[in-house]
């Protein structure tokens, strides 16, 4: 007997809305400068991005009230995003190089650093103002 076991799956993907997201407009124009115009104008409208789902692991974020500089984050980042300076008292986290694995997050023992729902960080300077968090 022939057997399709990915036939279920396909049917049902079949009814299904899409995965992705019509982000920033339903049909790709022409050029993104151009579509951002008609937008800042009124000429056109921009969807917004799908919310993201529970647990989501976006930009890094980090609050220095109550920090300890102990490095644990430091020594378990594996893109060596983060740098802790016991002596200043100052930490330095570069979301540029950060690869949102969230082991910081995880050791960190006071909650200082957290994993943001901001998923739009491309950018052209990693080491650009919104991209180093102090």
């Amino acid at each position: 007997m022939f057997q399709l076991p990915m036939l279920p799956r396909v049917l049902k993907q079949l009814f299904n809305r899409p995965a992705t997201n019509p982000f920033p407009a339903v049909h790709l124009p022409k050029t993104m400068t151009g579509f951002l115009h008609q937008v800042a104008t009124g000429k056109a409208k921009m969807h917004p991005p799908v919310e993201v789902p529970e647990g989501f692991r976006g930009k890094i974020g980090y609050h220095s009230e109550g920090c300890t500089y102990c490095g644990m984050c430091a020594k378990v980042c594996p893109a060596r995003a983060i740098d802790v300076s016991r002596e200043n008292k100052c930490m330095t986290v570069y979301a540029g190089h950060c690869i949102q694995c969230a082991q910081c997050t995880e050791v960190c023992p006071k909650g200082n650093l957290f994993m943001t729902k901001e998923f739009l960080t491309a950018t052209t300077d990693r080491y650009a103002q919104d991209m180093v968090l102090e």
